[in-house]
């Protein structure tokens, strides 16, 4: 069956030359972007009983924006003022660009990895009598915790934002040729939103093996697959699918 529309479980790219918009041109597809979770803030009242004394730490390990964003709310809704002697570990180079938005880089200490956690690992043994703090989600990898113990230093992690689920229901008669999924949180937000949600002509792009498994533990069928060699990105796994079933035209 031909493809002319796609629904994306994400906001909106804020970019002009997203690839998406490149695809739905080229391809003469309708994409419409929607975020099938997000992300609500902890109280700083919330984070106190999590046993969370801000002044106790010395380097704060940041994995993602959201991170960032929460970790800063939540210094000023304790009225805590960030010291400039503060360490920051950030997972990738996006996120320490991102820090900028709160500190004056350069006149801080910040240490930057290059894309997967474990990247981070030589970074932080490196400085390894830190006191480590991890704002994070309450949907937080595995991985995260076992990296973090394997290396034998003093951290903690505390939950300064959730994962929440969207309300969709405005979407409960509308149908899309395929659905874009990223994380598992977004297949648990489709059922929680449509329980009874059948699959049958619906194609579904899936990024990542932890997805894809979430797609098939709730007896769905994974359509397209990213990354891989060929398709190392979602857009690209689309384009060829796209181009592979609406030949003919």
């Amino acid at each position: 069956m031909k493809v002319k529309t796609i629904l994306v479980s994400q906001p909106e790219p804020k970019i002009e030359n997203s690839p998406y918009f490149d695809l739905q041109e080229k391809q003469k597809v309708k994409i419409d972007f929607r975020p099938f979770i997000h992300v609500e803030g902890v109280p700083a009242k919330d984070v106190r009983q999590q046993k969370i004394d801000l002044t106790q730490y010395t380097a704060i390990i940041l994995t993602s924006r959201n991170s960032v964003d929460h970790f800063f709310r939540v210094a000023d809704e304790m009225r805590f003022k960030v010291p400039d002697t503060l360490k920051y570990f950030c997972q990738s180079e996006a996120v320490a660009f991102y820090l900028q938005k709160y500190v004056v880089y350069r006149k801080r200490k910040i240490y930057v990895g290059k894309r997967n956690f474990e990247d981070l690992s030589p970074l932080i043994k490196k400085y390894k009598d830190e006191n480590f703090l991890l704002p994070t989600t309450d949907k937080l990898k595995d991985e995260v915790p076992a990296t973090l113990n394997a290396l034998n230093i003093k951290w903690k992690e505390g939950v300064f934002y959730k994962t929440v689920i969207s309300d969709l229901s405005d979407l409960a008669d509308v149908y899309y040729d395929i659905l874009v999924f990223f994380s598992p949180s977004g297949i648990e937000s489709l059922f929680h939103n449509f329980p009874d949600f059948k699959q049958n002509d619906t194609r579904i792009a899936v990024f990542g093996n932890t997805t894809a498994k979430a797609v098939e533990e709730h007896g769905l069928r994974v359509d397209i697959l990213a990354p891989t060699p060929e398709t190392p990105s979602m857009t690209m796994a689309l384009e060829k699918y796209i181009e592979k079933v609406n030949k003919g035209k």
